[in-house]
């Protein structure tokens, strides 16, 4: 008997450790009116945000300096009454921003007007705003990785030097309040908008190929938009010693030379008796020949493979 009374004594304090621990804490709207909250970076570099904390005039207590719920505003008599308010429960909430969030796809879906610029905007959060990303409803993902990283000699990188050179005069035009960039958006013609959508999309593009990777296919992709956009590398990239032949082996410089000049060319760099002779030489030979090693051009297509006598796309059987 006295175990059964045991055992409902401690289901019964299970049960209220329960109930007490399902409670949910929030602050009255009281306190939100003299609360305030500390924006900050954290330890990786990350915004936060601290809520909770009042002033310690603002912190009007008993008088034994503890609050207990009920203290009067100084310099009233009596207790104003409460006003009203509506008030909804979180699953009401995630319903209708639900509905909300489904009239405006719609709506989006058939205004590409405002679909550019919501896109644009969403870039630029990210790549002209640092830490402000989460300032756009899109749930856009775009990755931006630097180049300093993987160039042996960022400075004398065209690319790199053109590129940083056009973000810091975009920089000057952008608003410096990243909540006034989408209104801004709307009142740009629409040729600066797409010049700006160019402009963020060119901070995702990557075809930097790393000793370990999963990006293949898209790193191949890259010799197709290349091909778009009618890029001539020499204009970016010139074979030298210094960019190239130093950092390959003496077997490399001579087929190199080979490809570039013809076997002609190939014996001077097989006569150097030092490695450094050779570079001196294959520099010199290279020269104005627009020659570039294969990672660095802008490939063709490789023709599609068909059978004798196949369509290159077979008709589905009847």
């Amino acid at each position: 008997m006295a175990d059964d009374e045991a055992e409902e004594k401690l289901a019964d304090a299970e049960n209220r450790i329960d109930a007490l621990n399902a409670r949910t804490e929030a602050y009255s709207p009281e306190a939100l009116e003299q609360a305030g909250a500390f924006v900050f970076l954290d330890y990786y570099g990350r915004l936060a945000i601290e809520r909770g904390f009042v002033k310690p005039d603002e912190n009007a207590g008993t008088e034994d300096g503890e609050d207990d719920g009920e203290s009067l505003p100084s310099g009233k008599d009596s207790v104003e009454p409460k006003v009203p308010t509506i008030s909804h429960s979180a699953a009401l909430i995630e319903d209708l921003t639900a509905h909300k969030t489904a009239a405006l796809r719609i709506e989006l879906a058939n205004n590409p007007d405002v679909a550019l610029v919501a896109v644009v905007h969403a870039m630029l959060l990210r790549v002209a705003y640092p830490y402000h990303s989460e300032q756009s409803a899109l749930q856009l993902s775009l990755t931006h990785e630097r180049l300093e990283v993987s160039l042996k000699d960022a400075e004398s990188c065209k690319g790199l030097i053109a590129f940083n050179d056009l973000a810091e005069n975009y920089g000057h035009h952008l608003p410096a309040n990243p909540a006034d960039l989408f209104d801004w958006l709307l009142e740009q013609p629409q040729d600066t908008v797409l010049s700006l959508l160019a402009f963020g999309a060119a901070h995702a593009f990557n075809a930097v190929e790393k000793k370990f990777t999963d990006r293949k296919r898209g790193i191949e992709q890259a010799n197709q938009l290349g091909r778009a956009l009618k890029v001539h590398m020499p204009d970016w990239f010139e074979t030298t010693g210094d960019s190239y032949f130093r950092h390959v082996n003496r077997t490399t410089i001579e087929l190199a030379v080979v490809e570039a000049k013809g076997g002609e060319a190939e014996l001077s760099v097989r006569a150097a008796a030092k490695k450094s002779e050779a570079v001196t030489i294959a520099d010199r030979l290279i020269t104005g020949s627009d020659w570039l090693p294969a990672p660095v051009r802008i490939t063709s297509p490789e023709p599609a493979q068909t059978g004798d006598g196949e369509d290159e796309f077979p008709e589905a059987a009847e």
